[in-house]
This record gives C-alpha cells, structure tokens and sequence, in this order.
C-alpha cells in the first residue's frame, strides 16, 4: 500500500474514533456512561466484555422511542379506524364507547377505562387480516398527523434515542422492540424507523388463525387478546421471543419496571435506564401523575437500582429530528 493511502486511511480510522457518537446528547454524566458500558462489553480482553451473540438491548416504545401524548399514538390510530368502519356499523351511534368516538369525543370515549380501550381495539383490528392490517397501519401512519406538533408520527421519534439504537447497532448489539403497544401496528415502521426488522419486535398481540379465503391463505387476526406485553409481562413477552435475557433495557414508566428489574439482575455487567419527560417546552413534563406514561415508582428507586435517568431537558440537545416537510 502506498504512504499516502496509508496515511489516509489511518487518518479516517482516527477521525472515526473521534467522531461523537451521540451529537444529540449533552455533555452529561447520562451520555458518560452510556459510553462507558458500551466500551467494556465490546472492547475485547476486558473482564466486562460481553461477546456478540449476547449484546442484546430491549427498549419500550411509546414514550422511549416516540413520543405518547396526549394519548398512545395507536390509540389514535384505532380512533380513526372506528369512524372510518361507523357507516358499516350503525348499532355503534347508540352503544358506548363507540358513540363518543363516532362524535369526537375521545375523553367521554376513554372514561370506561381499559374494557372501552379492549372494545374498541377488538373492533378496530380484529376480523381483518394481517395483511390488510399492515396496509391499514402503513396508509395512518402516511397520512396522519398529531394534533399539537402537526408532525406525522413517525417523525415524532426521538433523535437521541435514535442515535443511541444505531450506536448499540455498530458495536454489535441486537435490538429489540418490546412494548405494551400492539405488534402488528409497530412492525410497519420498526425497521423504517428504528432499524429494527418486524422480527424483533415484541408487543401486545392478538389470536389468529390461517385460513384460505377465496384460495388465497392468509392469517386472520381475531377479536381476542392473546399476550399483554406489558408490566410482568414485559420479561415473559423477552422470555418467549428472544430467548435470551438482554444486558441492556431501556424503558420510561413503571410499565417497563419488571423489563428493567430482570434485565439488570442478571449476572455480569448491565444497563437499565428510563427517560424521564422533564420538557414542557421542546416536548413534555411528567412523571408520577401522568394518565399516559405514569412514572412513579422507577422514579423513586432508579437511583438505588443503578438504573440511569435520562433527564430529556438536561441530558438531549434536541428531541425531534428535522422535519423532511
């Protein structure tokens, strides 16, 4: 190889190393020891390396990922999906929650709690097939906007987190989804998105059956629950589909608590941390008292637990990545 070459490729292979591998996260202690661990399990001969196969990292979605307010995005998703199927269902003008919706009113709608939430879901995304299912979800998430940013909300992600799942990306770890929002709705973007391919996301799923419809076959998806991946689920959710119990979670409200507990109290070196919503103005402030999102107890034992707290208004130089219109 030629001096020159050499010398430029050296130069690259420093600037490289140089090169910040979260711009959009502040100077912090946060971003310090994400660093930090990420260094110890890849680097080879160190007594904390951890080799490839078990580098994996599990992270929440609404919340962690994207942003969940006023409400979970695939609640709005499935809002939509009732007012679009009223006309084929006038039974629903009379019969609550369906009422409100059909009216636009989505606080009346939500005041039955998680059996209005289950009804309404049931309705909105059973009897149809995974594959009109996909094109449902891919034509929202196309066209659909939130109410308070007018961003679509695939461009409601969080730039740091993204950086931080390509960063775990590069050295070698596994990501996964795992969260309590549906599956078939999150595995339309995941990999557009995130860079997680729709096998390897886990979350909330209803039954289905194969069958052939006009010799066609196909998979149904049925008005019944399946898995809740939510809470204690969460681990059992990691259990079933990974196989494997990740060294590194990240989460944001106590739905992702026992994620968090089982992933860190494994043996060797761990990472647990949640993203605390602590900006009004460029997102959201809340923590314990939150109707969405409600972080109360992961709040009170991070600290003893060596979990990390990202703290979004001190630790994120920004939230939102450009808008493309």
């Amino acid at each position: 190889m030629k001096k020159t070459h050499l010398l430029a490729l050296t130069f690259v292979i420093a600037a490289s190393a140089l090169a910040d591998p979260l711009p959009s996260w502040n100077d912090t202690d946060a971003k310090e020891e994400i660093i930090a661990f990420v260094d110890k399990v890849t680097t080879p001969g160190s007594p904390d390396f951890v080799p490839e196969a078990e580098r994996v990292a599990v992270f929440d979605n609404d919340g962690t990922l994207w942003s969940e307010q006023p409400v979970y995005f695939q609640l709005l998703f499935i809002f939509d999906r009732i007012q679009q199927m009223a006309p084929e269902h006038p039974e629903w003008a009379e019969k609550e929650p369906f009422a409100s919706v059909i009216k636009g009113d989505y606080k009346q709608a939500l005041a039955g709690g998680h059996k209005a939430i289950l009804s309404l879901a049931m309705a909105a995304q059973g009897n149809i097939t995974a594959k009109e299912m996909k094109q449902a979800t891919r034509d929202w998430i196309g066209r659909a906007r939130h109410p308070a940013t007018g961003r679509k909300y695939t461009e409601m992600v969080y730039q740091p987190m993204l950086e931080l799942l390509d960063y775990l990306q590069a050295n070698g770890f596994t990501t996964y989804i795992v969260s309590g929002g549906g599956i078939d709705f999150m595995r339309v973007f995941s990999e557009q998105v995130y860079g997680i391919p729709p096998e390897q996301v886990v979350g909330t799923s209803m039954k289905a059956r194969y069958e052939v419809r006009d010799g066609e076959p196909v998979i149904v998806k049925e008005p019944a629950l399946d898995f809740i991946d939510d809470k204690a689920g969460k681990p059992v959710g990691i259990y079933q589909h990974i196989g494997r119990r990740p060294i590194f979670a990240a989460g944001n409200s106590d739905g992702d608590f026992e994620m968090l507990e089982w992933t860190t109290a494994g043996d060797g070196p761990r990472f647990g941390m949640l993203v605390h919503h602590t900006d009004a103005e460029r997102e959201w402030a809340y923590d314990r008292d939150s109707h969405v999102g409600s972080l109360n107890r992961g709040l009170s034992e991070a600290e003893q637990r060596g979990w990390l707290l990202v703290d979004m208004k001190g630790d994120w130089t920004t939230v939102y990545p450009e808008q493309t219109d």
